[in-house]
Order: structure tokens, then sequence, then C-alpha cells
């Protein structure tokens, strides 16, 4: 049993960030999952060499790299102006963190045009999720592609070489952000942030402060299951994280039993929505943002205590339309392409649409995908926006 205290490898304040008076014990306890170690699992997930855990007694999956830091994660002390997007993947994460952070800023156009999202608004665990191999490799492919020069190239080959990584890694992780910005902020890092601050996170609410909901504000989106399967195989094969080389149907089926990263999606999505009438969280389904998004920007903006002036609501509806959002540098992520991060055969936003599920699901497919979902939401009041009731 892996207990994330015991094996932290990233420097951190262990007491008192931001003021805690006292270190936080998470109660959740990783395993290992062996399933994840070999066999098809390993053919169609390659870069996974140390596997998947999951964690107890949530059941959370997750790679090793982040149970080991799941504790400082935890102890991350929330403050009164912070906001945090909550999501599981690919429900409108990215959308929602430029709207809420374009509405928290009095809709500075000309900043967003100059920074990347990602640096304007940090991705809490992002620094802690790739396996320590995997993060050396982009490490050195970033400093290398930027530099453009032979003898990087050779001298990043030679520290590799005599496993200098680790020593390096503070001046390595300098030389990133002078090139690419902060967008890999630490944890000390994000505590030092000025606020207000926008937070994105993919964790479930149990894995932040559990002071969060109390003293923060949080938004959380939630999506129709069918549409995040399509859109999260498209994301496994575009990253080099996950690289995954299996087909639809089989993804499928690791999604529904629980064995992708951030699963398991029903608990993620049950525990905010039944947390929905708190008033710090304002639970909103993407399909609504696609139905009417100026309402819903302006639902945010109430919850946030922001006002838009008509010219702003108008700018900013435009700005987040989604052809033009998926064009925008400093949100599509294309950078990433740049460092090796993901390939070149797709794009990070994709396509946006709700029922995008029928062009890609087998009847049988879809049958079992809506026997999973019926088992998941029995007993429960969550019901999804369907197409129909979208184009009403």
């Amino acid at each position: 049993m892996l207990e994330s205290n015991n094996f932290h490898k990233v420097p951190h304040r262990t007491a008192n960030m931001s003021g805690a008076k006292e270190r936080l014990q998470l109660q959740e306890k990783f395993e290992i999952m062996p399933e994840t170690l070999g066999g098809q699992f390993r053919k169609d997930f390659p870069p996974y060499l140390d596997g998947l855990v999951r964690s107890e007694p949530h059941h959370y999956v997750t790679t090793p790299e982040f149970a080991k830091n799941a504790e400082d994660i935890y102890n991350l002390a929330p403050r009164p102006d912070d906001i945090y997007v909550s999501t599981f993947p690919k429900c409108g994460t990215t959308w929602v963190q430029e709207l809420v952070w374009m509405v928290v800023n009095q809709c500075d156009f000309e900043k967003s045009k100059k920074e990347q999202l990602s640096i304007r608004s940090p991705f809490l665990e992002m620094n802690y999720m790739l396996p320590l191999k995997l993060a050396e490799k982009f490490e050195r492919e970033a400093i290398c592609r930027k530099a453009n020069s032979p003898l990087v190239d050779k001298i990043m080959e030679l520290i590799c070489y005599w496993n200098l990584m680790d020593w390096l890694r503070p001046f390595i992780r300098k030389a990133i952000s002078f090139v690419l910005g902060d967008c890999l902020r630490d944890l000390e890092q994000i505590d030092q942030m000025a606020g207000p601050r926008v937070i994105k996170s993919h964790l479930p609410l149990y894995l932040l402060n559990p002071s969060v909901l109390n003293t923060s504000k949080v938004v959380y989106v939630a999506r129709n299951p069918k549409d995040v399967i399509v859109s999260y195989y498209h994301y496994h094969r575009l990253l080099e994280f996950h690289h995954y080389t299996g087909n639809l149907e089989a993804f499928a089926d690791y999604f529904m039993t629980d064995r992708v990263y951030s699963a398991p999606f029903f608990p993620h999505l049950l525990d905010a929505w039944n947390k929905r009438h708190h008033p710090n969280l304002h639970f909103v389904f993407y399909e609504d943002l696609k139905k009417d998004l100026r309402g819903e920007i302006q639902k945010i903006a109430k919850f946030l205590g922001k006002t838009l002036t008509e010219d702003q609501l108008v700018k900013l509806t435009e700005h987040l339309r989604f052809d033009n959002f998926a064009k925008n540098e400093t949100v599509n992520c294309e950078i990433g392409k740049e460092i090796g991060l993901m390939n070149n055969s797709g794009n990070f936003i994709r396509k946006g649409k709700t029922g995008d599920w029928k062009n890609h699901f087998s009847p049988e497919l879809n049958e079992r995908i809506d026997k999973w979902m019926q088992t998941n939401l029995e007993g429960t009041d969550l019901r999804f926006i369907t197409e129909l009731e979208q184009q009403d």
C-alpha cells in the first residue's frame, strides 16, 4: 500500500503553507493496479511504465507520481478570493476556465491575447501527474526544441547519461519557465501567486483541501458521459503521456470499468452534484453552455459577484464562441506540439459538439453504455440533458 506522504520527491513547504497551522492527513491510500502493469493494458497504454494506482476508500485512479504528492496538494490552503474550476477531464474545463478568468479580470482581452491561459490560471495537479521518466523526457525535449542547437542537444544527452536530471531539475524548470512562462507551476509557486487565483483541477472534491468549499468558490462543469468517452478517447490518442493505441470500443470498456486516469466518472460527478446547493458551488452543464452561452456567462458572473457591461458581455460571448475559441492560441494548447507533449495528428480543442457520440458508437456499444449509466444513476436525481431538450 502506497501512502502519499511516504514517497514525496518534489521540494515543498510541508507545514504552514499559506499560514496553515498544522499539516492535514489525507485519508486516501493508494495501491498499484496489477492489471495495468502488463498484458493488453500495457500494449494499449505503452507510456504507463509504472502502471496506474487506485485509492481507497474512493477508488480514484491516477498515476503513481500523483500519489506521491497527493497529500501535499491536499494541504494547499484555499483563500476567500480563489475560484476553482473543477471537472472530470473533457467536460469543458478549458472553456469555462477562460470564461471564469475573463469574468474575474474585468474581461481583460489584451492580457488574454498575450499570455497563455495555463500561465494566467494554473492547473493544480499538472506538475505532479507525469511519471518521472516521462517528465524528464518532456523537459529535455522542451529545451532542445526551443534552443534548436546541436550543442544543447548534446549537453542534455550527457546530463541524462550521467543521471543529473534530479539535481538539475530546479534549474531546468527555471529554463522552461523562461521560455514557456510559468505553465508548470509547483505548489509553492501556486501558493505564492497573487490573488484572485483561478485554479483548474480535475481532482474530485475529496482530494482538494477540505476547507475549499467553505472558503473559496467552485465552478463545477458536468457533461454527458457519452460525449466525454469520445472526447477522452481522442485526448488519450493525442497526448504522448497516454499514447493510447487501442480502438474506441476498448477505450469505452476501460472507461466504464474504471481503468483510465481520473476514473471513476460518476462518483466524481455525483459528489459535486450532491453539493450543488452549497452557496459556494455553482454546478453547470456543458450542454447548457452550448445552448445559451450568454445566459450561462451571466449566471457564472452573478455567482462570482461580478457585473458585466453589455459591451463586455457581447465581446466575451463572441470570444468564447467555439470556432473562435478553437483558433485562440492562448487556450488551444498547440504549444504542446512544439515541446513534444502532443502528436501532430489532432487538436486539444477538437469539436466541442454535443451528441457527437452518435457518430462513433455502434448500437451494441451504445446499449452497454446506457446500462452502465442507468446502473450508476439509480437512486439519484441527476439527469443529463438530451440533444432534443437542447434544441427546444
